[in-house]
């Protein structure tokens, strides 16, 4: 790691006398008009830089670009035969930004006050995500600030649900592009990876990300070698915001209501741990192990659970030079759910609660820097720093009701039930630091470099669980199984990462005088992540039977005493700690050369990755004569080819084909068991191997008129050793991760449509465009039988007769659709609806319970089951400085549900039983912003 970072040093201080006599440039984008055909494109107009050579036309949907500009002011004329000329002055062009020109020509000449223009970030403009998306050799789909604040979405992870293909699961919390769920998926910030806030997930939670901070969210479908091969469906990307213009200064606030939590208004629970949160951030007064007698075991309320946010954005440009832009944000945010829990093995029921609670309480504070330095006109380089902390609070009941079972905690002739409480504080801090920079190292190459060091504090420092047996006429027991029944525990994930990127493209030909674009593009990257994992259970058992019995289900400190201690009734277990080290080393090369000339595009790469995976564990509930450890590496080459033909101006066909790698998360290999709110326990398994991938997509786009699209997209996957959640043999609730089977195969399609209805460039008018697209999935893979060297029978991953199944995760089909209403008076209104629908998938695998027997004893796969959501946002400007906004999320309420086929040995009937369902409630809010 010292050679690599010093060798990034050598290379910066090296190009430095170079600066001074390099150019940088910007480019001028925009769409025309035909003021004469109601606003309709204007196809083949003259587009020329007054007083230079430089040109160009309209394409057939009135689109234009003007690129390697050098920075300055220039006179944009717009010329048709039969129309008045137009020239528009004083048109700025900055460095590494789009300037956009947008106007209408006619038979009379056109007032100054109908052009609009604005400097924007390159992906910022839906204008001019279009374009890059009509010129890139990748298939991609990226989604702007623009557009994100006409839909009115408030993250980054409800924005990429927006792009075809991509869903999000419910159950998991997982983000899923073509069916292919956290494992498959790669995540960056401005081209650098980020780590995961959860040691349940590879990519970090999306939804941590207001959208704020967020310049435009893409999402590369098809792999090339300048990016991470371990992928399968894709990468998002997250580019971050930088200041638009010379400044801004605007402060906003919103406050609204979860129709499910304001419905328990008076009641809503919070953890005892909320005493000890100040402003969002969470400081422990107490040490766990300490906190046993020393804290309140019962939990609080909140007595005011209104969704509220507040946001302030400051940013300005000192001198020519420099650009600072910082912003922050705080959100709060409630949400409460109930339902049913079930749970069975081999087909028969063990565990059931009718009246789950799950009170939730969120805080989400983010801070972003951006420092942006243009050393001269040729050179610019950015400093980013992104700082967010998530801070929830969940308290989780069921079975107060006195009707909950837990499968042999009492026998049915004590006429006891069940009823859990767990409580929980989550807190993760986020710190993300980069520094890139941008070069032209002559008018013909090109250097882009970055280094970013990400720390993440992700802890539950004191989470507090109770089980308890209880009847109808208030009698109250602990639990009795295990001693650690009720108990308070810590765990701590501290993760640091250094990364690097190293690109140079050098270009044969000037790409802005030709139709021909040839160059080759080479760099590196590397990857250091290493991850602390620390957890432990403090747990209180009994000295004998009823030796303490609670007074109620709402009061179990007085009973959870020191008294109790030191009289002996009470004892306090120290399980010892969880732990596990890991570390991923990654270093890589790639090269890749593109040939276009004509219509046609070539782009052919390949990339060397080694990637080398350690993980050493010490953890409870492991067999102490198996190895401790987890050594895995893996280098390749992996290769990368794509095609573009462009038969037209408003239209390309795309083939792409690359060869790329799964690894093994941390959380999938360590086999540490975490415990669920509902008890179901999730563990690594380091026998896990990693998966190969071999993909295929074939695109056809068509851009038909000003900012509109149809596309058509068949895509082809083929998965080699796939990993599945799977529901483990011979332990209820227990779910691990396998290669379940040799192979997986997924075949697609998908439809995608962005269709202006209506566009009305008058005064009075409006504007009406309509956004829609499908997605249609089959997919299948073996479940296999293991045999070890001398062939004989391991186990096998087959049940009921099956032998295939679904890939985990994956829908069959996928809607989303969007209509959007806006005006174009001097304050304008918008109105959005926005729709969204996936199918059933597969929530985890089955499992034989008898490996010989494997027909009879079983437990089927759990389905999550597909649910429709529509949100809807209205805004209206008021003046040059007020906006308001109302929003409704998720208005349908639907029931979110997860299902089992169950055949119950006493009957021999096979049935479809509900073991997870819940309503979320609809989220009301309504909001202003001021800008200065």
């Amino acid at each position: 790691m010292k050679h690599f970072l010093a060798s990034f040093t050598v290379l910066f201080l090296t190009t430095l006398p170079m600066l001074a006599q390099q150019e940088n440039t910007g480019s001028i984008v925009g769409k025309l008009s035909d003021k004469e055909m109601n606003g309709e494109p204007l196809p083949f107009a003259n587009v020329i830089i007054k007083g230079t050579s430089k040109g160009t036309t309209t394409d057939f949907d009135g689109l234009y670009v003007l690129k390697g500009l050098e920075p300055g002011t220039y006179t944009v004329e717009f010329s048709f035969v039969g129309y008045e000329t137009l020239e528009v002055p004083n048109v700025e062009v900055v460095s590494g930004k789009v300037t956009e020109v947008n106007t209408g020509l006619g038979a009379s000449a056109a007032a100054l006050d109908e052009v609009i223009i604005s400097t924007v970030s390159r992906r910022d403009s839906e204008v001019a995500l279009l374009l890059e998306q009509k010129g890139a050799m990748e298939i991609k789909e990226s989604i702007g600030a623009q557009e994100l604040a006409k839909l009115g979405v408030s993250d980054v992870a409800t924005a990429t649900t927006k792009i075809s293909g991509v869903t999000t699961s419910e159950a998991s919390g997982d983000l899923f592009v073509r069916g292919l769920g956290d494992r498959y998926l790669y995540t960056t910030l401005n081209n650098l990876p980020i780590p995961s806030d959860d040691v349940e997930r590879k990519n970090i939670d999306l939804g941590l990300f207001p959208t704020r901070v967020v310049q435009s969210v893409s999402i590369s479908k098809t792999y090339s070698a300048q990016n991470s091969a371990d992928q399968a469906s894709g990468t998002v990307n997250i580019d971050s915001r930088e200041l638009r213009g010379t400044q801004e200064l605007d402060f906003g606030m919103r406050f609204g209501a979860n129709t499910n939590a304001i419905g328990e208004y008076n009641n809503f629970k919070v953890s005892p741990n909320q005493e000890d949160v100040y402003f969002g951030f969470y400081d422990q007064a107490i040490p766990t192990e300490y906190s046993i007698n020393n804290q309140s075991w019962d939990p609080q309320t909140d007595a005011f659970p209104v969704n509220q946010r507040y946001a302030l954005t400051a940013g300005k440009k000192f001198g020519k030079n420099l650009k600072v832009l910082l912003t922050g944000s705080q959100s709060t945010n409630f949400e409460y759910r109930s339902g049913l829990f079930r749970e069975y093995r081999n087909n028969n029921l063990y565990d059931y609660f009718s009246d789950t609670e799950n009170f939730q309480k969120t805080v989400n504070t983010t801070g972003l820097l951006d420092v942006g330095y243009e050393i001269n006109e040729d050179h610019r380089i950015k400093i980013t720093s992104l700082f967010i902390n998530k801070l929830t609070d969940e308290v989780y009941e069921a079975g107060r009701n006195a009707e909950g079972v837990i499968f042999e905690e009492t026998a049915p002739a004590e006429n006891l039930n069940q009823f859990v409480r767990d409580q929980n504080i989550k807190q993760t801090r986020l710190w993300v630091n980069q520094l890139h920079g941008d070069h032209n190292l002559s008018e013909m190459n090109t250097l882009e470099w970055a280094v970013g060091y990400n720390m993440v504090k992700a802890d539950e420092p004191n989470r507090i669980r109770n089980e308890l047996n209880i009847n109808d006429e208030g009698f109250v027991q602990f639990g009795r199984m295990g001693g650690y029944q009720q108990r308070k525990s810590t765990q701590e994930i501290n993760d640091n990462e250094f990364n690097a990127l190293l690109t140079d493209q050098i270009n044969f030909i000037k790409s802005d005088t030709t139709d021909n674009n040839v160059y080759l593009q080479f760099g590196g990257n590397y990857r250091n992540k290493e991850r602390d994992f620390y957890s432990r259970f403090f747990g209180v058992e009994e000295n004998g039977l009823n030796r303490v019995n609670p007074s109620s289900i709402d009061n179990l400190t007085d009973a959870l005493s020191t008294e109790n201690f030191r009289n002996d009734n009470l004892t306090l277990n120290r399980l010892n700690p969880d732990l596990y080290e890991a570390t991923l080393e990654s270093y890589s090369g790639f090269a890749a050369f593109n040939y276009g000339f004509g219509k046609w595009n070539f782009n052919v790469g390949a990339r060397y990755q080694k990637d080398n995976l350690d993980v050493v564990f010490d953890v409870n509930n492991y067999p102490a004569n198996r190895p401790n450890y987890s050594f895995q590496s893996y280098d390749n080459i992996y290769p990368s080819f794509n095609i573009k033909f462009s038969p037209n101006e408003n239209s390309n066909l795309r083939l792409a084909a690359s060869k790329t790698i799964t690894l093994p998360e941390f959380k999938e290999i360590a086999p540490f068991e975490y415990v669920s709110q509902t008890g179901q326990i999730t563990r690594g398994n380091p026998e896990l191997d990693a998966s190969n991938n071999l993909n295929l997509d074939l695109k056809y786009e068509l851009f038909p008129k000003s900012g509109q699209l149809i596309s058509l997209t068949g895509f082809y996957k083929k998965i080699e050793d796939p990993i599945n959640r799977v529901q483990d043999r011979g332990a209820a609730g227990v779910f691990s991760y396998f290669n379940a089977g040799k192979e997986a195969n997924i075949y697609g399609l998908e439809l995608e449509t962005k269709v202006n209805v209506i566009n009305n460039e008058e005064p009075e008018g409006f504007d009406f465009d309509v956004a829609f697209n499908v997605s249609r999935t089959w997919h299948v893979q073996d479940l296999k039988n293991v045999y070890n060297n001398e062939g004989n029978f391991i186990r096998t991953f087959q049940y009921n007769n099956k032998t295939e199944i679904g890939l985990q995760g994956a829908s069959d089909w996928i809607f989303n659709g969007s209509l959007n209403f806006s005006t174009e008076s001097e304050n304008p209104f918008r109105a959005s609806f926005v729709g969204y629908y996936a199918s059933d998938k597969i929530f985890a695998l089955g499992s034989p319970e008898v490996q010989t027997q494997t027909e009879v004893f079983y437990n089927d796969e759990i389905i999550e089951k597909g649910f429709v959501v529509l949100d809807a946002v209205f805004s209206q400007n008021l003046g040059e400085h007020w906006d308001i906004q109302f929003r409704g999320q998720n208005l349908l309420n639907p029931e979110i549900e997860r299902v089992q086929d169950v055949r119950p040995s006493s009957t021999g009937i096979e049935s479809t039983q509900t073991v997870r369902s819940y309503t979320r409630g609809a989220v009301l809010s309504l909001g202003v912003n001021y800008s200065f």
